[in-house]
């Protein structure tokens, strides 16, 4: 992240301001009333900016602001928020069985809704796949980091099943394959700035819900099952999107680094599959069934954020205007297109 991003709204410039100071300097704040807090700007750039010093930290930022009790008070009010918008939206699942969860999340990953692959694999022109890959950065730069706090939350057999997913994430032990970092190749052969963080001041809340969603349920251990379920779902539904991903590319030339990222989820999404299905989510339910519930309820508001954020992008790619809060420079020059 080069520098601090602007604020949206009364929150986030309340919260901006005092992270420039020295902790302990945050006065309390009432809060606005937010007319649609899964997608409001202000809300959720305040919750990632908190949010954000539990990862890799802000610019400028002292590392203390990270337990900061006052920061720490805000940001669950702000979580309470943004789960209660969540719980509207998304009922709470009734109990769960454990032999059902395979069967429970397969019927929602077959749900239908808004497909962006299937726009980017026949219709897209470069300038949407620069704005995709902009929207998924705040995401996948930290790719992984998110799910694997629930680890310690985790024993036996479904700890396994999650470390076995999270090596492949992190490249098996080799840096060159982190996921991360393959997305950041796939950013800079678009002739994108693949710094972490370089473009959340042109990322929408709707976007930034759904990166949100993964740190709330990371972050306490009370949701351990829903980010289960949000790892489960977001492993079975994701190999098909990416080979459309990747043949999107494709068809408009490009190949290679811009390619690698995607092909590679493919591969690696169709192995997780069922180890996130069968050995992670559902040997966590028969370990305490109590849990079946908010398995599926994290997948669910997955579903739920990611179909509300395709809706928005492909909805302003049919009005011919941006999906971003900004108009996106690239170089054209930077920008490296396979030759053949």
């Amino acid at each position: 992240m080069h520098s601090l991003p602007s604020p949206r709204g009364p929150v986030s410039e309340h919260l901006l301001t005092a992270l420039q100071n020295a902790p302990g300097t945050l006065d309390a704040i009432e809060l606005p009333s937010f007319g649609e807090p899964l997608a409001d700007e202000d809300l959720q750039l305040s919750l990632y900016l908190c949010y954000e010093l539990h990862y890799r930290g802000l610019p400028g930022v002292a590392d203390d602001w990270e337990w900061d009790p006052a920061l720490l008070e805000l940001r669950g009010r702000l979580e309470a928020e943004f789960e209660r918008a969540l719980i509207e939206a998304v009922p709470p699942a009734r109990d769960v069985p454990a032999a059902d969860i395979d069967v429970a999340l397969r019927a929602i990953s077959e749900e239908d809704g808004p497909s962006l692959s299937s726009y980017i694999k026949v219709s897209a022109g470069l300038e949407h796949v620069h704005e995709f890959l902009v929207h998924r950065s705040a995401y996948q730069l930290k790719e992984a980091d998110p799910h694997s706090w629930a680890i310690p939350r985790l024993s036996g057999a479904p700890k396994a099943a999650l470390i076995e997913i999270q090596a492949d994430e992190y490249g098996g032990g080799r840096a060159e394959w982190i996921h991360a970092e393959l997305f950041a190749r796939s950013m800079r052969a678009f002739g994108l700035d693949s710094e972490y963080g370089a473009y959340l001041d042109l990322i929408p809340g709707v976007t930034l819900a759904t990166v949100n969603l993964m740190s709330l349920f990371g972050l306490h251990r009370r949701w351990r099952g829903a980010i289960v379920g949000h790892l489960a779902l977001f492993e079975m539904t994701s190999s098909v999107p990416n080979r459309r991903y990747a043949e999107g590319l494709r068809r408009l030339g490009f190949e290679g680094d811009a390619t690698l990222f995607f092909d590679e989820h493919v591969t690696a999404d169709a192995v997780h599959e069922a180890i996130a299905a069968v050995d992670l989510a559902g040997g966590l339910a028969h370990q305490d069934e109590s849990l079946g519930a908010d398995i599926v309820w994290g997948a669910r508001a997955l579903a739920h954020l990611d179909a509300k954020w395709a809706t928005h992008v492909l909805g302003c790619w049919a009005e011919d205007r941006t999906s971003l809060l900004g108009e996106l420079s690239v170089p054209e020059r930077d920008v490296v297109v396979a030759s053949g």
